[in-house]
């Protein structure tokens, strides 16, 4: 088999093979390579290492700020201790940049605590926690196809509830570790439960890890996702991780060199690079989860960009006359996912032309601000006012005129003809009302 017929196997035909005469286990192993040719092909156009970069600089300038705000819970609760060794036991792999943290960290508490930032470094740091939130929020919500993101307020108390609970989750893990740790060496081997607990101890790190990305691709997107589409992402990312560790710890004795020619400053770039190497880590499981609970809807592997301007209005047309129906049935409004059901257009292109419906007044998106709540899809105005002219008419003219251009130059008296010609086919077009075009 050549790289072309690859390439077209992965591109095309993966998507055309039938299911129905699979075993469950050729089955499963075909949405296996479905999910991750999908994760592959959405890391590499939506220019995933992009967001990992941006997200490496945002974690360097808010790092400090951060860390700062745990200790300081941390302190509060009498618990200062326990933080700082989970800190240097994540940040094993970077001793050197662990200690440079920790030292600015102690001398930040300590200024803020005379008051010397009191004022204008508790707004920056307030500020930088904010942003690498929020940059981190809006990059999954891009990975989802997520177009709103929280609001001020649940910005503001989600996060804030983090902050307060991370503290907490950390000693109590490090609680448990402690009291794993004292059985093991109090109970005897003969018995096995000592070393099934040592066992248990060696692969705490791997399940803190998972547990934790696992919490990360449920919890920041400003959408539903579903557990179960997280757990094996989160598994691989938190395994990734540790290897990444274990990696950078053993390979100390190759950086010699670097470290001789840097110096002190080698912990800088290494550290930049280990932060790069773990947001694109955190991303591709994103991908994962993202490609896993949404495989069903990518049968048809459709890129959006790829539909006709006319394709476009006949499928945006289908749409509207779905919603007006319902709407005059007065039936419940519909979601993205049920418009999908009814009209088996690929979940992409509804999301795609949906959001294009509400830019140009047609649809109103009805949704609480609680996370996971489905939006349902209203129309706009009476339906009386919605024909297929009017559609036709507001979905070309979204957007705004920048230019000014001489008309009486550039343009030949048939122009008129053709102005006119346009208006009265959206004349003609006027008279078909949306909500007939759909069955009763």
């Amino acid at each position: 088999m050549g790289i072309k017929q690859i390439i077209r196997f992965f591109e095309s035909d993966i998507w055309q093979m039938p299911t129905e005469g699979l075993s469950p286990i050729k089955r499963m192993l075909l949405a296996v390579v479905k999910t991750v040719a999908l994760a592959v092909r959405f890391f590499t156009t939506k220019r995933v290492m992009t967001h990992a970069s941006a997200l490496t600089y945002s974690t360097l300038l808010a790092i400090v700020p951060i860390v700062a705000v745990l200790f300081a819970i941390a302190r509060g609760f009498g618990y200062s201790k326990y933080i700082e060794m989970w800190f240097r036991d994540v940040f094993a792999s970077q001793p050197q940049a662990a200690d440079v943290i920790v030292g600015f960290v102690n001398s930040y508490l300590v200024h803020t605590k005379s008051g010397i930032f009191l004022g204008v470094g508790l707004l920056f740091m307030l500020y930088t926690v904010l942003m690498l939130v929020r940059i981190i929020e809006q990059t999954f919500n891009k990975i989802w196809q997520v177009k709103h993101e929280r609001s001020i307020f649940r910005m503001f108390t989600d996060y804030l509830a983090l902050f307060f609970i991370f503290p907490i989750l950390v000693v109590v893990s490090s609680g448990l570790s402690i009291f794993l740790a004292t059985m093991a060496d109090r109970l005897p081997d003969v018995l096995l439960v000592g070393t099934a607990v040592r066992k248990l101890l060696d692969l705490s790190p791997y399940i803190l890890m998972s547990l934790l990305f696992i919490g990360l691709y449920v919890f920041v997107p400003n959408t539903h996702v579903k557990v179960r589409n997280a757990i094996v992402p989160g598994i691989l990312a938190g395994i990734a991780m540790q290897w990444l560790q274990f990696f950078y710890i053993h390979s100390q004795i190759w950086m010699t060199g670097y470290n001789a020619i840097y110096g002190s400053f080698a912990a800088l770039p290494l550290f930049m690079l280990w932060v790069q190497i773990s947001w694109t880590i955190c991303l591709f499981g994103a991908e994962l989860t993202y490609t896993s609970q949404y495989l069903d809807y990518y049968d048809y592997d459709v890129r959006t960009s790829d539909v006709s301007h006319r394709y476009r209005l006949m499928l945006a047309a289908l749409l509207m006359s779905r919603v007006c129906r319902r709407f005059a049935d007065g039936q419940k409004a519909p979601t993205a996912d049920e418009l999908r059901k009814e009209t088996s257009v690929p979940i992409r292109i509804i999301n795609d032309l949906l959001y294009q419906l509400v830019e140009a007044h047609l649809v109103i998106e009805v949704s609480s601000d609680e996370k996971g709540e489905t939006s349902r899809y209203i129309p706009s105005e009476s339906l009386d006012n919605l024909s297929l002219g009017v559609m036709i008419d507001r979905l070309e003219a979204r957007g705004s005129w920048l230019l000014d251009l001489p008309m009486d130059e550039l343009f030949s008296p048939l122009w008129v003809d053709a102005v006119e010609m346009r208006t009265n086919y959206l004349k003609t077009a006027r008279t078909v009302r949306l909500e007939d075009l759909a069955k009763s």
